[in-house]
């Protein structure tokens, strides 16, 4: 499943300034509902809506492998979170790292995720084990 990123400066800034936001100890997470999403569903090959996903890394994280592998690790915990629950779309979601996520594996970042979006109201149901 392919991961529709945020590139506009001017969403990132809504999103932190306007959005709902959840955090904890390694990552915060900022939801804003995307105005555009019905214009992205119409070019959507499957016609199906969108997340559009934002992830950021601060420079005070450290230097550019570092940042990196962070936001590697960010996607790939969306990725599980995909794997794993049906999530809402048409949302602008921004995932940004904290100074303690440098520290830590993918799997302790996932289950902060999952807090999370179920703290933001996105996750709707577990999927069965079948599909897995």
């Amino acid at each position: 499943m392919k991961i529709y990123a945020l590139k506009e400066n001017h969403l990132f800034s809504k999103a932190y300034k306007n959005g709902k936001k959840a955090g904890g100890k390694y990552v915060c997470v900022y939801l804003l509902p995307d105005y555009h999403a019905a214009r992205l569903q119409r070019a959507n090959p499957l016609k199906s809506r969108i997340n559009r996903i934002g992830l950021t890394a601060a420079k005070k994280l450290g230097g550019a492998v570092v940042r990196n592998r962070t936001k590697r690790m960010m996607r790939e915990a969306y990725y599980r979170l995909l794997k794993t629950y049906e999530i809402q779309t048409g949302k602008i979601i921004v995932i940004a790292a904290r100074s303690a996520a440098v520290k830590v594996r993918t799997p302790d970042i996932y289950n902060e995720l999952e807090e999370a979006f179920s703290a933001l109201g996105l996750l709707r149901a577990k999927l069965s084990d079948d599909l897995q």
